[in-house]
């Protein structure tokens, strides 16, 4: 008898102690759970390895990297009605012994493990991470950790992104505007924002595949530097930045930030760029770009933050964006990036959020690979592709429902004098 949905159902509301609101449809083709509501699909027995040797969000990841749980039905749906059993729960080892006290959860997960099998723990997919405890946010460990996220492939980046090849959060007119159209506005504001004038000098720290430099370099006749860590979008840049005909004004370097030495320039945009520094090397991260920058200079930060917690002791990196995704990336509020910019010396003048755009952003990605799928799966392999996938919806639903946020700080490196040269009215950008 094919039985393996209902049982895994009782289980795991015994487990939570709630309903699931999404169906199951188990390994033996058996279904239990609300008709009409998103399928989660259980392919086989090692699922239940994966969430019972790593409970929590790593071994959820886990299980849908390897393929062996997938969503049938919106996966937005299924990813919303799932958020308190994914993003809301403790699974610390405090969280999950204090647990497992209950005699129901301890009776629950007994069931779950006879369910499952006799068996060895599950190996993590090849996509995860694996690395020694180490130090953060050396040179070291950021070009690996740049190169894990970004040296994936530009055919695969250029699949999900679009012509644009800009990753970050576009600056939408409207929702039912093009993506290459809210990229490109985006690009255009950040550089009114900086107040770009031919003949300045612009460093774009985090230049990705090349797109600001280019824009601000054409549109606006600044020289630019543009600095990655990552080989391949360097290759990439160049590449675009010959055939835009702007080798005279545009350089790509790979380079660490910290290693910029050819300073002042007149203004800095970092874009999608901080996430990647630490919150421990960010006041020296924000003291370098205002060292860099001549009196009067500009920087735009374009930044995702999270939303600030009671106890910020008790932050932690997101597990499967941590293992799968970016790893060593920390998030920090727009509060203290503010007041860190202000401690390195800057002026910060503006502060706007565009956390709705990001949604939308995403949203284009996800529809981007979706359509692409198997030429994605043949770039990259099918876990590499899921990972994406999960990746770019679980994160469109987390700033639709504010718990991450992206914000363009606009900050001077204000003289001695006062005069931050900005104009009187705010975001009358000249």
């Amino acid at each position: 008898m094919a039985d393996a949905a209902p049982r895994l159902k009782g289980l795991v509301e015994q487990l939570l102690g709630t309903p699931l609101p999404v169906r199951i449809r188990a390994w033996d083709g058996s279904q239990a759970g609300p008709p009409g509501a998103p399928v989660l699909v259980v392919r086989n027995r090692r699922a239940l390895r994966h969430l019972l040797f790593k409970p929590g969000e790593l071994g959820l990841a886990r299980a849908w990297v390897a393929g062996d749980l997938d969503i049938d039905g919106d996966l937005y749906t299924a990813l919303d009605l799932l958020a308190g059993f994914i993003w809301e729960r403790g699974e610390d080892a405090r969280t999950l012994a204090q647990a497992l006290r209950d005699p129901e959860v301890r009776s629950a997960v007994r069931g779950l493990f006879r369910l499952a099998g006799p068996a060895l723990p599950p190996a993590p997919p090849r996509e995860e991470v694996r690395r020694p405890r180490r130090r953060l946010h050396t040179r070291r460990s950021d070009r690996r950790a740049i190169s894990h996220h970004y040296d994936v492939g530009n055919d695969f980046y250029e699949l999900v992104l679009g012509p644009s090849m800009v990753y970050s959060c576009a600056y939408w007119p409207a929702p039912d505007s093009t993506l290459e159209t809210a990229q490109r506005d985006k690009l255009e504001l950040v550089c009114r924002k900086l107040g770009l004038k031919p003949g300045q000098r612009l460093l774009d720290v985090g230049c990705g595949w090349g797109s600001m430099a280019v824009h601000a370099a054409r549109e606006h006749g600044v020289s630019v530097v543009g600095i990655t860590l990552s080989q391949e979008q360097a290759a990439y840049a160049r590449k675009r930045v010959a055939d835009a005909g702007l080798t005279d004004r545009v350089e790509i370097r790979v380079q660490d930030y910290r290693d910029v030495a050819d300073g002042p320039y007149d203004a800095v945009s970092s874009i999608g760029m901080a996430e990647h520094v630490g919150a421990e090397r960010y006041l020296d991260y924000a003291t370098d770009l205002h060292r860099l920058l001549r009196p009067g200079g500009r920087l735009l930060n374009h930044q995702i933050a999270r939303r600030p917690q009671r106890d910020e002791s008790a932050y932690s990196v997101d597990a499967f964006i941590d293992a799968y995704v970016f790893p060593d990336g920390e998030l920090q509020p727009v509060g203290t990036t503010v007041t860190q910019l202000e401690r390195a010396g800057f002026e910060v003048r503006d502060v706007e959020s565009i956390r709705e755009h990001y949604a939308l952003t995403l949203r284009s990605w996800v529809a981007n690979l979706e359509a692409g799928w198997d030429r994605a799966v043949r770039l990259t392999g099918p876990g590499r592709a899921r990972v994406w996938r999960l990746y770019m919806a679980a994160s469109a639903l987390a700033f639709e429902h504010n718990r991450i946020g992206v914000n363009q700080v606009l900050a001077v490196r204000t003289p001695e004098s006062g005069e931050s040269g900005l104009p009187l009215r705010s975001r009358t950008w000249n």
